[in-house]
């Protein structure tokens, strides 16, 4: 028996990557999937430097990001999502533990409107990065356009 195709999904907390998680976690379903949700942190540009800033212990990146995928993967999807899904919160930039997270998957699905973005870009640019980059084929649920109980079917 052969194992199940893993979809890989960014999200990032933005209504895009919820969506894009929405769009991922439905193609499980219909190919017999597993969802594996990747959000990265990075430590902002002005953090250690001098003057003010919350102490780690407050303001811990990597937690702060924890707790957005959790949030994101309970609002988007629920407590009972009908596939498995695996939460990884990863060190480094998001277009890099993506590219990294897609290795050995079947496919990797991202909104096209993260946050940050310029608002009517078409590609963001992890979005453009992933589709030039990926080892997977890579889907880019665009804002506006995801799943409803009438394309689903």
């Amino acid at each position: 028996m052969s194992a199940k195709p893993r979809i890989v999904v960014g999200v990032d907390g933005s209504p895009a990557s919820e969506q894009a998680l929405r769009w991922a976690v439905e193609y499980a379903k219909a190919v017999g999937g597993a969802v594996n949700a990747v959000t990265a942190w990075e430590y902002p540009a002005f953090f250690g430097w001098g003057g003010t800033s919350a102490p780690a212990e407050v303001y811990n990146p990597e937690d702060v990001a924890g707790r957005t995928l959790a949030d994101s993967v309970a609002k988007a999807v629920g407590a009972e999502p009908g596939v498995p899904i695996s939460e990884n919160v990863v060190p480094g930039n998001a277009a890099g533990a993506l590219l990294q997270a897609a290795k050995g998957a079947a496919l990797l699905v991202v909104g096209s409107r993260g946050l940050g973005g310029f608002s009517g870009v078409l590609l963001g640019s992890v979005s453009r990065h992933l589709t030039e980059h990926a080892p997977c084929p890579v889907v880019v649920v665009r804002e506006g356009q995801g799943l409803t109980a009438d394309t689903a079917e």
